[in-house]
């Protein structure tokens, strides 16, 4: 079996054996442990594969490229996938301790991993159809995974969220459909060998616009975002983390990876869109967040602006950029997971995310405060943790390319979300628990449900854990983020490994 495609057919073939043993609860939970650590470990192999020895291409059905469907993996969509399998895990973790009964008899399990199969299909996929095709089951697996319940709020959140990902999808296959019309091909490299010779720069100029708006949405950017803090908080807290984890940096890495290999013809005008789309992406993002007394929605609004700084290294469009781009991805990742994952904990023992009823946890919760800390000053950008590096090479990049109005927009952000993560930690953790004759629940009127928070505790402190090495050891996780930016950078050598591999 090819790496390229074992990373997809892992998730594939345990969400098929959970969906066959629907009924066994045991069965479900040890499939979907087993199957997220089987991913982790061929996503951990693929990476070294493709920092030992270069891309790993995939002729799907023996049909050369452009011909056929291509498998393609560079540096950048290794460590996706790699990233993919490490929130997997953990969330599989987090779930065995948190997820009820009655959502695993509908099943939570087989849509999980649905929905990592899909992602990580639309990492790996170096044809543009098939990329809006795994783009698509990661909209049903998740559209199910929040209505997961049937709650008001979840069905309220999933219309806002289906609506607008709807409009994205059509958006996106309407410029697939243009751009195939334009020259034939689906092939993402044949594409970028092709597009130069088009003498109508203006519509290419419109499609690319059209596909930024598409993956703009997907990724949660301005102006289009609000479907994401009106959706994040209403599902379970295993699906939020696994949503704030992973899916809106699909959008992202799409963002990436067609305005570097693909659309990188005018970049006077294309990029200069995605400059201010950063900076108002930040702001508002973070000024939402400001404005919420609930755990997850200030988390949700963060999601925003941190995608904000992913995009102005793109948008900057300079070596030093890309590589600070690729560093924040890995860095977000990873802690917004963790913190996601925090607001489970705090809601299991106390029974609510609105801020003004919890407290207390400095005291009775001491190792749940560290934890929080860790990727909370992380997300905030203090050193030594990743957030600082993940910050410092954007701003220095910024600083360099002489944007000082995104770079001081970038500077502010860093501050005020430092702020939020300051007011979680007061409310939540630093404050004395709220009196319950005040009708608040409080950890001690929920202290019997307390099952399973071994299973939740180990999830975050391994994500935690994962934190402080990317910290610690910037200079590897450097080397890989420099790695994936020289090759997205220098798109000949994507074109000439898809387009000259042989089946």
């Amino acid at each position: 079996m090819s790496l390229a495609v074992a990373p997809i057919l892992v998730p594939l073939f345990f969400g098929a054996l959970s969906l066959a043993l629907w009924r066994y609860r045991i069965a479900q939970r040890v499939l979907g442990l087993a199957g997220t650590l089987v991913l982790l470990l061929v996503s951990v192999r693929l990476l070294q594969v493709v920092h030992a020895e270069g891309m790993v291409v995939l002729h799907m059905g023996g049909w050369a490229a452009p011909l056929g469907i291509t498998l393609a993996v560079d540096m950048l969509g290794a460590i996706m996938v790699a990233l993919t399998g490490i929130t997997g895990l953990a969330i599989a973790l987090f779930s065995m301790g948190d997820t009820p009964e009655r959502h695993e008899h509908f099943g939570y399990y087989p849509l999980m991993h649905l929905l990592l199969a899909g992602v990580v299909g639309s990492f790996v996929t170096g044809d543009i159809f098939n990329l809006y095709v795994w783009f698509e089951v990661m909209l049903i697996a998740s559209f199910a995974l929040l209505t997961l319940g049937g709650e008001r709020a979840q069905m309220e959140g999933a219309i806002k969220y289906v609506t607008l990902n709807l409009f994205s999808s059509a958006i996106f296959l309407s410029a697939v459909g243009i751009l195939y019309g334009l020259l034939g091909t689906l092939n993402m490299a044949d594409i970028a060998l092709k597009i130069d010779q088009v003498e109508n720069t203006a519509l290419i100029n419109v499609v690319a616009v059209m596909f930024m708006v598409a993956f703009g949405i997907k990724a949660s950017a301005f102006p289009l975002f609000f479907w994401l803090p009106a959706s994040y908080h209403t599902p379970l807290v295993g699906v939020s983390a696994l949503f704030a984890g992973l899916l809106t940096k699909v959008g992202v890495y799409a963002l990436f990876r067609m305005f570097t290999i693909v659309f990188d013809h005018d970049i006077a005008y294309t990029h200069e869109i995605l400059v201010w789309v950063a900076g108002f992406t930040m702001l508002s993002g973070v000024l939402g967040a400001a404005a919420q007394y609930e755990f997850r929605r200030i988390l949700s609004f963060h999601i925003v602006s941190q995608i904000g700084y992913m995009i102005l290294g793109l948008a900057l469009f300079t070596p030093l950029a890309i590589i600070g781009g690729v560093f924040y991805i890995m860095h977000h990742i990873i802690v917004k997971t963790t913190l996601f994952l925090i607001s489970g904990v705090t809601y299991r023992l106390t029974g609510t995310h609105e801020l003004k009823a919890l407290g207390g946890y400095y005291r009775s919760r001491p190792m749940l405060s560290i934890l929080f800390l860790i990727p909370a000053f992380s997300l905030a950008g203090m050193p030594p943790l990743s957030g600082f590096f993940a910050k410092f090479i954007v701003i220095r990049a910024g600083i360099e390319a002489q944007a000082w109005g995104v770079t001081a927009v970038a500077l502010l952000v860093g501050l005020l979300t430092l702020y939020s993560m300051t007011k979680i930690w007061a409310e939540v953790f630093w404050k004395a628990a709220p009196d319950t004759e005040s009708g608040a629940v409080t950890e001690g009127s929920a202290a019997a449900n307390t099952a399973g928070l071994g299973w939740m505790y180990t999830a975050i402190a391994g994500l935690a854990a994962c934190t402080l090495f990317i910290g610690l050891n910037g200079e590897p996780i450097y080397a890989l983020a420099e790695t994936a930016a020289q090759q997205l950078l220098n798109p000949d050598r994507y074109i000439e490994a898809v387009l000259e591999a042989r089946p």
